[in-house]
């Protein structure tokens, strides 16, 4: 027999001396007859067939698989949620599927359609901005959707949230603790969810510590590594600072390399802080102070709320509020 082939239904039945339709039956539990079963399972042992997954997700509207769509697979933050999601969902027969969006709108909104086509049981989505076509895409999907992020209340989906406002706060008042008093932020876009909360925290941290607001003090880049290399090499061409707050830990660990290249010490002369607490910020050099805003538990919880959807809940969406924390190392003592 060549090696490219694959065996076939009609292999078992002959094989266990039975109909085609018996075979289906009986690989489908849609047979009480014992002996026939265990004559098809010993069939298709003996000639190694293996089920279409496709034939069987249309015929039983599951496919064992639930689909992850995050911004950026390479981020550490979202890797701790895939290490929380994938066992808790391998645990109970799914698999998951893993998506980078690059935070296009348009390729969330194409995976949120796409969930139509019946390829997966349920999606936990990860966007960096919500917009009305999210919002309006969410209230009417075909399998169970969690969200992590910040969502309108109204939105009847779960929804894991991370306090990121609270954590930029804690992460100044942190900072004037440790004798900054002009504190640097580099953010991600504004216009995003976690952009928009981390400014406002940012703000309101200097407002507790009875520090100005000021502009020349704030840049905005992306949440990359390369990002914060540049918004740290504009901010301190302009200005000058005894600390930075990076609103992602990539964004420190960029300005952290842009510090050293200009010989600037950490934590003598400028002390620098991230956000997320990833073994990026864990590993730099030096070991980097961050704010934990609970990725591998936002993870978790998103795929409980998503199997208790699978199993038939159908009471009023969850929303849950992970809290942050804050770690201190070398780079603020």
């Amino acid at each position: 027999m060549s090696q490219n082939h694959r065996p076939t239904i009609h292999e078992v039945a002959k094989v266990a001396g039975v109909s085609i339709s018996s075979v289906s039956r009986a690989l489908n539990g849609n047979t009480s007859n014992t002996e026939m079963v265990e004559r098809v399972n010993d069939a298709v042992r003996q000639v190694g067939y293996v089920p279409s997954v496709v034939a069987q997700s249309l015929k039983t509207r599951h496919t064992g698989q639930i689909a992850f769509a995050m911004e950026d697979i390479g981020n550490a933050a979202y890797l701790a949620m895939v290490r929380e999601i994938q066992p808790t969902l391998r645990d109970v027969g799914y698999r998951l599927l893993l998506h980078s969006t690059g935070a296009d709108v348009e390729d969330e909104l194409g995976v949120l359609d796409s969930l139509s086509q019946n390829y997966v049981d349920g999606l936990v989505l990860c966007p960096l901005r919500v917009t009305e076509r999210h919002v309006a895409a969410l209230r009417d999907t075909p399998v169970p959707v969690v969200v992590i992020g910040l969502l309108p209340d109204d939105v009847p989906v779960d929804n894991v949230r991370a306090d990121s406002r609270v954590g930029a706060g804690m992460a100044v008042e942190h900072l004037y603790e440790a004798g900054a008093r002009r504190i640097g932020f580099i953010d991600g876009p504004v216009d995003t969810v976690p952009g928009h909360a981390r400014y406002e925290g940012y703000r309101r941290g200097l407002d507790a510590c009875g520090l100005p607001f000021d502009e020349e003090l704030v840049e905005f880049a992306d949440f990359q590594f390369e990002g914060g290399r540049h918004g740290a090499r504009s901010l301190l061409a302009r200005t000058d600072v005894d600390a930075i707050l990076g609103a992602n830990d990539l964004i420190a660990v960029g300005a952290l390399h842009v510090l050293r290249e200009l010989g600037r010490s950490v934590p003598d002369d400028v002390r620098v802080i991230g956000m997320d607490d990833t073994t990026v910020a864990a590993t730099g050099f030096p070991p980097m102070s961050s704010v934990s805003l609970g990725s591998a538990d936002r993870g978790r919880i998103a795929a409980q709320l998503l199997l208790r959807r699978l199993d038939g809940d159908t009471s009023p969406p969850e929303r849950v509020t992970v809290p942050p924390s804050l770690t201190i190392r070398e780079s603020t003592l």
